[in-house]
């Protein structure tokens, strides 16, 4: 590499680091990291060192900024290469272009030397009219109709002065546009002082009067919020609104006219102030309002992406009620309440169906039987899916379980996404005797017990907490799930001798056909025993094995620390640290190994050790807690024995609730009635709220109070306020 791409590298390295405050050393590790083939989890959780304790997401936004800058610099570098080509690469346009920092400037400086399609300004010039054009722009005193005789031509088709007159518009009016910075200020001030305006266009098409307000709306360009662009979006493209920018015409023709009229007495002047108009309204104008909506269309679709990615981290780290048996309710009316026990371990062992609803209304059968079944197999819990016939199904369960002298609760589970699952070739695969909806009856079971390795089963677009979803870019939406999906399940760590293939695919470096060669081996030979032997796997590589091992967990096995988060690239230093307290791998997890490690003088065993001191911490942190789950330390789910309904409300109760879904303007809170209720964002906090999530994330359980309640709508405003303070 030579000296000049160094260097470059480096203010490149020093540019990102400035924008996400923190140094460029950092930023050149994680490229340095990225390049060598390391994956994201695995250079956060173990590569710390290198990169100042770095996370996920920071890492991530290294790399996607990398990316769009290098993408940059390669197209400065076309943009260059052509413009010299036609021999118009001047030393201030070079510097111009060098120096641009986002693709739309450099973009606008290329514009007049791209290749266009016929337009008019390429017909007059094909009639020979750019002469006159430069002419005109001299404004000489001389007469305009006299020049313009000088370029009649039958041969060319310009038979008359208003023909060679309406020509050098057109030229001028292209050049008038293609100056980049016109458009940049234009582009600028359009933003500063602009309107997003909409009208309706087909009210007949809108029957449940979904668009109402925006049937004559405006809103300040600079001020709209992302899930308003979203909606006129969304309303356009349904042919029920029409969606412009307005903007102060007169301001921009003003600026236009001082910048390109040198002499407004030139008897030149008037036709280039008509050009000028022209190249606003025809050429100007209308891409500029392109611009303007795509960027705002990006950044709302940015920020419903990232709503959508918080919710789905805080639903897959939902605390999973470990060493439970669970029935898994499934409820209908005419098809029945389908049933499915789990044990501890999410194994199948009862599958039945119940009528306890019209039409059938077998409520006495129903009953003995969900009864028996509870005393049979000693479930724990009950488990109810939240979709038709689920309130009704509620108040079935909740009367039997107040009749139990055992304690069972139940809980109603979001099934988002079970009907996908249940009838997907993967759940095919795992329950092949099963109809759709036992297997989503299994599958409600299991999200009790471990919501992340249930889940991961999914297209996340399929979980129910989005916000426009379908109206994002479909494949950034997908890389930003995928990405938090994998980022939760390496988190957490995988047991290698349960997990399946879906949930292995998403640990650090393995692809799919190494899952599936996991389980198949493990089917095969029976469980893992050491971490080692999944070397054996085969397209299990010696990278892949790098990146993935720490991730992998051997509960049971021949080498405690296969238990643990830590990488066996460090096992040797642990194993000598051990033997220096006095312990072995075998007391793992001990109050006393514990008290001995508490006392350590981190820096001092660091050096020792020649291991770094965030990386020793990690190690530590193992030891105390071998198998540590992130998710236990967070609140558990709210557990019912009893059903509350919508006509219960009264405002100023107050409830505990479950947040559903973070959207732009509130949350969504499951307090046990059909309907979620909503903490619109002005009732979350008693300070100013930017944005919802900042106050609450989906899981999180809350204290509401009733506000208002709609019976008819069957809708229920709540607050976060307690009713003193309101």
């Amino acid at each position: 590499m030579n000296d000049t791409v160094v260097k470059d590298e480096q203010l490149l390295f020093g540019k990102i680091a400035s924008e996400q405050a923190i140094s460029a050393k950092q930023v050149k590790s994680v490229i340095s990291l990225l390049n060598e083939g390391n994956t994201v989890p695995f250079i956060a959780r173990y590569r710390k060192e290198m990169t100042g304790a770095l996370d996920e997401v920071q890492i991530r936004n290294i790399l996607e900024r990398w990316q769009y800058i290098q993408n940059l610099e390669q197209r400065k570098e076309e943009v260059l290469r052509i413009i010299a080509e036609q021999g118009k690469l001047t030393e201030e346009l070079n510097k111009s272009i060098t120096r641009a920092e986002k693709l739309q400037e450099v973009e606008d400086l290329y514009r007049p030397y791209k290749q266009k399609r016929r337009t008019k300004a390429t017909v007059a010039k094909e009639k020979g009219l750019e002469p006159f054009a430069e002419w005109l722009m001299t404004f000489t005193k001389e007469n305009v109709e006299d020049k313009a005789q000088e370029f009649l031509s039958e041969e060319k088709e310009v038979l008359s002065v208003e023909d060679a007159i309406a020509g050098a518009k057109d030229i001028i009016a292209e050049w008038v546009s293609d100056d980049a910075e016109g458009r940049k200020w234009i582009r600028k001030e359009t933003f500063k002082s602009g309107t997003v305006s909409s009208a309706v266009k087909e009210e007949e098409k809108d029957e449940k009067k979904v668009y109402e307000m925006y049937y004559e709306y405006e809103e300040p360009v600079s001020k709209i919020v992302p899930h308003r662009i979203l909606a006129l979006n969304r309303g356009e493209k349904e042919d029920i609104l029409r969606v412009s920018i307005k903007m102060n015409t007169d301001l921009l023709l003003n600026y236009l006219s001082k910048k390109w009229i040198r002499n407004q007495h030139s008897p030149a002047a008037p036709s280039v102030v008509e050009a000028i108009e022209d190249s606003y309204k025809r050429l100007i104008q209308p891409s500029i309002e392109r611009e303007i909506r795509s960027e705002l269309t990006e950044k709302a679709e940015e920020q419903a992406i990232h709503i959508f990615s918080e919710n789905l981290r805080n639903l897959l780290l939902q605390p999973p009620l470990k060493g439970k048996v669970v029935i898994g309710v499934d409820p209908a009316y005419r098809t029945g309440c389908k049933l499915a026990v789990v044990d501890e371990t999410g194994k199948v062992l009862k599958i039945d169906v119940i009528y306890p609803h019209p039409p059938v209304s077998k409520t006495k059968e129903a009953k003995e039987k969900f009864i028996q079944i509870l005393r049979e197999y000693k479930v724990e819990m009950a488990a109810i899916g939240n979709g038709t016939a689920s309130r009704e199904t509620e108040q079935f369960v909740a009367d039997i379980l107040k009749e139990m002298d055992e304690e069972i609760f139940y809980l109603i589970v979001n099934e988002a996404g079970a009907s996908v699952y249940s009838a997907s070739d993967l759940a095919r695969e795992e329950f092949p005797n099963f109809q759709v909806e036992e297997r989503s009856a299994v599958s409600i079971a299991r999200r009790l017990q471990d919501p992340l390795a249930e889940l991961v089963k999914i297209d996340p677009k399929s979980v129910g907490v989005g916000q426009y979803q379908h109206d994002v870019s479909q494949k950034r939406l997908s890389e930003s799930l995928n990405f938090v999906v994998e980022t939760a399940v390496n988190r957490v760590g995988v047991n290698v001798n349960t997990a399946s293939s879906s949930l292995l695919q998403n640990v650090a470096g393995l692809t799919k056909t190494a899952a599936n060669n996991i389980v198949k081996k493990r089917e095969e030979e029976g469980k893992f025993t050491s971490r080692v032997q999944l070397k054996k796997v085969p397209r299990l590589g010696a990278k892949t094995y790098e990146q993935a091992i720490g991730f992998l967990r051997v509960i049971d096995g021949k080498e405690p620390l296969d238990r643990t988060g830590i990488h066996p690239e460090n096992y040797d230093e642990v194993k000598k640290l051990l033997s220096t307290l006095g312990f072995s791998t075998k007391d793992l997890g001990t109050d006393e190994l514990k008290e001995a490690l508490n006392g350590l003088d981190l820096k001092s065993v660091s050096e020792e050790l020649v291991i770094g001191e965030l990386t020793l911490k990690d190690i530590i942190d193992a030891l105390v807690r071998p198998e540590r789950d992130p998710r236990d330390d967070l609140p558990r789910p709210l557990l019912k024995k009893d059903v509350l309904k919508l006509e219960d409300l009264k405002p100023g109760m107050e409830l505990q609730g479950t947040v559903r879904n973070v959207v732009d303007f509130g949350a969504f809170i499951d307090i046990g009635v059909k309907q979620d209720g909503l903490v619109h964002i002005s009732k979350l906090s008693n300070r100013f709220v930017k944005h919802p999530l900042d106050i609450v994330s989906v899981g999180d359980v809350v204290t509401v109070w009733v506000d208002s309640v709609d019976k008819n709508k069957g809708r229920v405003a709540l607050t976060m306020l307690p009713p003193a303070k309101q």
